[in-house]
């Protein structure tokens, strides 16, 4: 990998532009461990700090200044986040831009208090001020001890051949072309095509007062397509698309042929949807992506300051049964190059895979270093945060059911009438109660146990807590999300994924249509 260059040369590199484009918003749409590889490639720890222009000195300065009125703890975050997003659109590439966000934030704790305070300029006498601010959440005076700092190493769970910062965006237009010129030759009912390519690199250089340091280097890829048909005057639309921690070697002839097949067969398939029967049915979920239905419907319920709040309906559920025995979720940061995956959380905390029900009990929750310490549990490297500008909280990584004893044949043979949900989008939930409501963009009529007609635009609504107790057969075909998917909680974003075996839910209200 190329070696560092000055970070002040990064900043330097302005929008990467195409000429006559028009600058548009950017649109977002049993556990096994990664290579033990450490050192984030081939950097170091004085690659980093030369990169934010800090020495180990200064830092320990800021984090005496942040303690300096009597807090428990401080933690200094440094990031660098270069992202680049490219559009194609009615056949041509016009829209480009980058983005770039610099700077540190700066956290202390007072008991589960938090003090927090961000700058954009990485100066010794910016960074005091803003830990100055920070402190404020204690009102004593304190002397501070020098602390030692001692660099963490790591393993890394996304190695890639070439930085994205080494692509030059000719390289990347190819990829749009190909995929829209695939996706019109699919199917002539095909009208419109949209193709997007994003990607981005975080450097990332934590410390806190216990004297831990660590560094990170996370890309992240995505190419997504959408396209929209029409026939007999019908208009139908849907999207496919392809992300994770990888470099642009992933995106292979073979991903642009199924990111188009895909979007095509998705879109055309909707002019033979039917809507089924309403009323409370079987649902038999898909494996893969319809792990976001686990994800918004039990795994926000299971992220740790919900139930330290006594928010969260799980909040007395651990050591109790909450399923089947065959029923395992786990949250894991350590698959290889899937979007959720992270060397280290946002709080310098190491990585793992978190057993959140294992044998239908219910063993943890999704913990940051505050809920941890209100548990007295190790943190399981959930502290996560959107950027420099935010503080860690509990948030998922990607999150899945492990497989279980039952063929996706016989799950749908079981069902004599009811709903295969393939792909979901608008979910939301009430994560005190664990109510749900998600929209089923496509999916199958499931009658006399076949797939027969496809489905579309139906809502199917539920509890989480029911929906784990009802879950009767699990599937052994695993499947983890390939798409691109962002979390949002207190406003903020992070990438995360999911997975799913083909599962089946005995019982699930579906808005359809009246008998």
């Amino acid at each position: 990998m190329k070696a560092f260059i000055n970070r002040r040369d990064f900043l330097k590199t302005g929008a990467v532009t195409v000429a006559g484009t028009a600058i548009l918003p950017h649109l977002v749409s049993g556990c096994t461990s990664g290579p033990a590889q450490t050192g984030n490639g081939h950097h170091t720890l004085n690659d980093f700090l030369n990169h934010f222009g800090v020495t180990q000195q200064m830092i320990k300065q800021v984090i005496s200044e942040g303690l300096s009125k009597g807090g428990d703890y401080c933690d200094v975050y440094f990031q660098h986040i270069i992202g680049n997003y490219i559009g194609l659109e009615d056949n041509a590439v016009n829209r480009a831009y980058s983005n770039v966000s610099f700077g540190v934030g700066i956290r202390v704790l007072k008991g589960d208090q938090t003090g927090y305070s961000f700058s954009e300029e990485i100066s010794i006498e910016a960074m005091k001020s803003a830990a100055r601010t920070a402190a404020n959440i204690a009102t004593s005076s304190a002397k501070v001890a020098p602390i030692a700092l001692e660099s963490h190493k790591l393993p890394n769970y996304y190695t890639i051949k070439t930085p994205w910062e080494e692509i030059s965006i000719n390289e990347k237009i190819p990829y749009l072309q190909k995929v829209n010129e695939k996706v019109f030759a699919l199917d002539s009912r095909i009208i419109k095509s949209n193709v997007s390519f994003t990607d981005e690199t975080s450097y990332v250089l934590f410390a806190n007062s216990e004297g831990r340091i660590t560094f990170d280097y996370l890309p992240m890829g995505q190419i997504a397509v959408s396209c929209i048909a029409e026939q007999d005057g019908q208009k139908e639309s849907n999207y496919y698309d392809f992300a994770g921690r990888r470099g642009i070697e992933f995106f292979t002839p073979e991903t642009i042929d199924k990111l188009a097949s895909e979007a095509v067969k998705r879109t055309t398939i909707l002019f033979d949807a039917v809507k089924p029967k309403a009323g409370e049915m079987p649902v038999v979920l898909a494996a893969g992506s319809s792990g976001i239905l686990l994800h918004e419907a039990i795994g926000h319920g299971m992220e740790a300051d919900f139930n330290r709040k006594e928010i969260s309906i799980f909040s007395d559920k651990i050591g109790k049964k909450v399923a089947k025995d065959f029923v395992t979720i786990v949250d894991d940061g350590t698959n290889p190059n899937i979007r959720g995956s992270i060397n280290v959380d946002d709080e310098g905390n190491d990585t793992e895979c978190t057993y959140l029900v294992e044998n239908g009990t219910m063993r943890s929750y999704l913990h940051d270093r505050i809920s941890a310490k209100h548990y007295g549990v190790k943190p399981t490297g959930n502290g996560r945060r959107e950027s420099f500008r935010h503080n860690p909280i509990p948030r998922m990584r990607n999150t899945y059911m492990k497989p279980g004893p039952h063929k996706k044949n016989e799950i749908i043979e079981s069902v004599k009438y009811g709903i295969y949900a393939e792909s979901f989008t608008n979910g939301q939930v009430m994560i005190g109660a664990g109510d749900f409501t998600f929209y089923v963009k496509s999916g199958y009529l499931i009658e006399d146990g076949k797939l027969t007609r496809p489905i579309k635009d139906i809502n199917i609504i539920g509890n989480g807590p029911d929906v784990l107790s009802d879950i009767t057969m699990v599937g052994d075909d695993l499947k983890m999300a390939e798409g691109g998917w962002t979390c949002g909680k207190n406003g903020q974003g992070v990438p995360v994924s999911q997975g799913l075996p083909t599962v089946k839910v005995s019982k699930i209200t579906v808005g359809g249509v009246n008998a």
